[in-house]
């Protein structure tokens, strides 16, 4: 007998195991199929590239021309936040209708290859407060005189280094945050420094002060919240890191009880104001087609609440409008946003990734208007590479204003996009126009402070 070779005695018990097994698969396949209800999902879906939001605003017909509802404009001494959370943003300042430039001061290094002015000016208790392409803060007076300045910039490093920033005014102080990866206190009065936190990632966005915390967004992945009185840390967020990133984080919006934080990933995080704890979790998604700058994915229309909605948009081809208290997705129009949405009555004003300032359906997002506004620099084909940036939009005095770096500001009626009036911005802003007091104030690329009234 050979070594692979089964003894006969061997031969009956194998024959008996077999018809044991198949007697054992034949009563298992006479129970009944057990199935559970719900949805079948795909349980590697988590891993796949996340699917484009269906679109829910409709289609785009043409202008139309539709009356829009605002409050009457007040007389506003203070601008001290961006436009995001409602307690503090300014829906209708008083300003003339054509206004027109009366100084001109200067507030340190402008633009440069390497770095950029990314704050917009803040004003309260007759000062304007702006942040240098260097970190240099400084206060002027509202007839364009210096009060003081303050150098961010921490001493182990070098001028150039980093750029970037943001700062808010509340109470006697002032917020700054620095892309040398530090937020400070400054008193308002005379710049002298209350506090620093260093915040372990560039400091390029710009903070929100609600109650006795100081929220902000650092690097492109992590949200803060500081104690305003001392700087001591009260919690942190984090979201996905993305390595492709615009200059300037989101400022955080918020509501009587949610702080709405927005990333570089293109991830809207709503947390409760005092503790941290997550609401709810949403992401701006979709890109326009056969555009390079679309892979990078940035929230770069910071969050803005208007009563139960957060606007929120990206540079890649998409707006979105989120409920609130939910999270829960709106609508999504087929344009993006370079920097915060206007709300006002029932639109919602943008400047898209296009160069072209809209006016939106509030509920909808359907485009009741839009107009071109300067592309690229040169206009042949061989030669279009860099392209007209611009600032805004604001309502102010009636109009739609919106501030831009070919050196002009400009004024459109809001019921119908109508061009209706400009004053030359020498430099060229770099910065969203604000208004206080009857002045607007813009910063311009070469490091000047202009006021126009």
């Amino acid at each position: 007998m050979t070594q692979n070779s089964i003894s006969a005695d061997r031969m009956p018990r194998i024959g008996l195991l077999a018809i044991f097994g198949a007697a054992m698969l034949l009563s298992a396949c006479s129970e009944p199929e057990v199935i559970l209800p719900g949805v079948r999902e795909n349980v590697r879906a988590v891993l796949q590239e996340p699917q484009e939001v269906i679109e829910t605003a409709p289609e785009f017909t043409g202008n139309q021309s539709r009356a829009l509802s605002l409050p009457a404009a007040v007389t506003n001494a203070a601008w001290t936040h961006t436009t995001g959370t409602p307690a503090t943003r300014v829906v209708h300042a008083a300003l003339r209708s054509n206004p027109q430039l009366v100084w001109s001061a200067n507030i340190g290094a402008g633009d440069s290859r390497k770095q950029r002015i990314t704050a917009t000016p803040v004003v309260a208790d007759g000062r304007i407060f702006t942040l240098d392409a260097d970190s240099r803060v400084t206060a002027t007076s509202t007839a364009g005189a210096t009060l003081w300045t303050a150098d961010l910039r921490p001493a182990r490093d070098q001028a150039g280094d980093a750029s970037g920033g943001g700062l808010v005014v509340s109470g006697d102080s002032v917020y700054v945050s620095v892309g040398y990866g530090v937020l400070a206190r400054l008193g308002a009065a005379d710049g002298a420094v209350r506090w620093t936190q260093r915040l372990d990632a560039t400091g390029s966005g710009t903070p929100t002060v609600a109650g006795d915390l100081v929220y902000l967004t650092a690097g492109d992945d992590t949200g803060w919240a500081v104690r305003r009185e001392d700087g001591r840390v009260e919690w942190q967020i984090g979201a996905t890191t993305d390595t492709n990133n615009v200059l300037g984080t989101p400022a955080p919006a918020v509501s009587d009880d949610l702080a709405i934080f927005a990333f570089g990933s293109g991830e809207v995080q709503a947390v409760f104001r005092r503790g941290g704890l997550l609401r709810w979790d949403a992401s701006v998604l979709g890109k326009r087609p056969g555009r390079a700058l679309s892979n990078v994915s940035d929230v770069t229309s910071a969050p803005v609440i208007s009563g139960q909605s957060v606007y929120v948009g990206n540079q890649s081809g998409r707006i979105a409008a989120l409920a609130l208290g939910s999270g829960e997705r709106l609508w999504t129009a087929r344009d993006g946003a370079i920097g915060p949405v206007w709300p006002a009555g029932d639109s919602v004003f943008a400047i898209t990734d296009l160069n072209e300032l809209v006016r939106l359906d509030a509920d909808t997002g359907a485009k009741i208007w839009g107009v071109p506004l300067p592309y690229f620099v040169k206009q042949k084909p061989k030669k279009q590479s860099r392209i007209f940036a611009h600032y805004g939009p604001i309502i102010a005095g009636g109009r739609v204003i919106v501030a831009s770096n070919d050196g002009l500001l400009r004024s459109y009626d809001p019921t119908d996009g109508a061009l209706i009036g400009s004053s030359e911005v020498p430099g060229g802003a770099t910065t969203a126009p604000v208004v206080a007091g009857g002045t607007l104030y813009v910063v311009s690329t070469n490091g000047q402070l202009h006021a126009f009234r």
